[in-house]
């Protein structure tokens, strides 16, 4: 049998569905270099990427078949190439070829579960040292060659990755080393997909640092430049809304918020990169309203994280109580006690479980306002002191 049927069954697919190869890699989160090697016949697929193309042209299984024919035998110098993982974890310091690639993509896609799963605990320290074995890999040249450019590529997810995290931990020149290398590596290897999530994330630092034109810029280089995917560009469209209002301009920055809306609602997510999953209703919900808050509008704020935090509204992240601080301080300050009170005592639960530095900033600031609200009901001045010292709690007491 012909190692070629794969990925002729598969290039078929392509051009039935009217499909680029490149689509299909950012969709799916692989490669573009190791999808096409592999419709080429020149690559064996791993397990994972058969499943995934099975899964999107709902085949039934029918590729999985096909990859199974094709197989070489387990000893074969093809099969130890494969990026397939077995029943072992690809190390970082001994794969050399696709196994590299593949043991750093799952070294990020591992991390950002544990991101996420467990309410924004701090993946910045083993983010940072995984890159830094990889990094010095990179510099000695030891690895295969012939998938240097593959590795690359997936070097620059794991940068990226580690740069938001020790951003998300607030360690601002740190995360600004590795946006760098990340952006680097992400134009040695061709990948644009990383390369615009990694922009995206130093506009959000260059914002969250009050840098809001340096934010504008970056956006607005992205946005003047090639055509973006909606969600891509929707995401940009919010890093420009946040500029704009830093900058005095609010009534541009909710323009560029309309704008963001209305990209979301495009439903075919075909040739959208694998990480845009985050930017979603609940999502422009949250940016509005802090948008607004920033503006000074509270009353509207208040409408929109309110819309933000209501269940099935949005994903789940690690920094999902980061709205939840900005709506219980918008609250406050309009004076809205009852309704202040039931935000304050949530975030009493969920603070305990809370690693991502920003938002226990943010929540820090929340619970200082026990010492400085005037007219105050006892019930939430006791609230609020109750938070700080949920703060304040060693964090591996059970």
């Amino acid at each position: 049998m012909d190692s070629g049927e794969f990925g002729q069954r598969v290039r078929n697919l392509l051009r039935d569905r009217d499909m680029s190869v490149r689509a299909v890699a950012r969709r799916l989160n692989y490669d573009h270099a190791y999808l096409s090697r592999v419709l080429c016949g020149k690559q064996q697929p791993s397990t994972q990427l058969v499943t995934a193309l099975d899964d999107l042209f709902e085949t039934n299984g029918t590729l999985a078949k096909i990859a199974v024919r094709v197989a070489p035998p387990a000893e074969s110098p093809e099969a130890a190439e494969s990026p397939a993982i077995s029943d072992r974890i690809l190390s970082l310091n001994e794969a050399r070829g696709a196994d590299f690639v593949q043991a750093i993509r799952e070294t990020s896609h591992r991390l950002i579960v544990l991101d996420n799963e467990l309410s924004g605990v701090s993946i910045a320290e083993p983010a940072g040292r995984a890159f830094k074995v990889v990094h010095r890999r990179l510099g000695a040249g030891d690895y295969d060659p012939r998938y240097e450019r593959d590795i690359q590529s997936a070097a620059a997810e794991l940068a990226e990755v580690a740069g938001w995290a020790l951003w998300d931990a607030e360690r601002d020149d740190a995360a600004q080393r590795f946006n760098h290398e990340a952006l680097f590596l992400a134009k040695l290897s061709g990948d644009r997909s990383i390369e615009l999530l990694t922009l995206q994330n130093m506009a959000m630092q260059s914002e969250w640092c009050g840098r809001y034109q340096e934010a504008l810029s970056i956006a607005r280089s992205v946005l003047n430049g090639r055509r973006l995917s909606p969600r891509v560009e929707a995401m940009f469209r919010i890093r420009e809304a946040k500029g704009l209002v830093g900058t005095g301009r609010t009534s541009d920055a909710l323009e560029s918020l309309h704008r963001a809306r209305s990209l979301i609602e495009v439903r075919n997510g075909v040739g959208e990169p694998d990480w845009t999953w985050w930017v979603t209703e609940g999502e422009i919900d949250r940016q509005w309203g802090h948008t607004l808050q920033i503006a000074g509008d509270k009353e509207k704020a208040i409408e929109l994280l309110l819309q933000s935090v209501q269940p099935g509204r949005d994903v789940t992240t690690g920094y999902s109580s980061e709205r939840v601080a900005r709506l219980a301080q918008c609250l406050l300050d309009v004076h809205a006690w009852r309704d202040a009170e039931d935000v304050v005592t949530s975030l009493v639960t969920a603070t305990p479980g809370i690693s991502s530095g920003r938002t226990l900033r943010l929540i820090g600031r929340v619970a200082q306002q026990h010492v400085r609200l005037d007219g105050a009901p006892p019930s939430l001045t006791d609230t609020l002191e109750h938070l700080a010292d949920k703060l304040d709690e060693d964090p591996f007491t059970l």
